[in-house]
């Protein structure tokens, strides 16, 4: 559950340090990637410690898958709640064949 959370927390910064400079464009763009780099400096903080106690319970692709799920629970809320774009039915297909990807990639065959 702590990889969970970490990788969690993680996203969260990641998207923001990917995303929130979205909102002003006005902005000069190397403040935008200034800014952006140390809000990514954090997320690494919590990726790289999430990744090495979660390589302990799960395989590098199932890393990797879990961190995608999070990534795009996190962006839709981001995308909704912050930049205020629709949530659209075909992102909700994609996701949902997401799903089934980390079926086939956690399943014992």
């Amino acid at each position: 559950m702590l990889t969970i959370l970490l990788l969690t927390v993680s996203n969260v910064f990641m998207t923001i340090a990917w995303y929130g400079h979205l909102k002003y464009k006005h902005s000069h763009l190397f403040k935008a990637i200034l800014i952006s780099w140390l809000i990514a400096f954090v997320e690494y903080c919590f990726q790289v410690p999430a990744n090495r106690i979660g390589h302990y319970q799960f395989s590098a692709a199932q890393l990797k898958t879990i961190q995608e799920v999070i990534t795009l629970i996190v962006f839709s809320v981001f995308s909704v709640v912050y930049l205020k774009e629709d949530l659209r039915w075909n992102y909700l297909v994609g996701f949902f064949l997401m799903i089934v990807a980390v079926f086939i990639i956690f399943k014992k065959w």
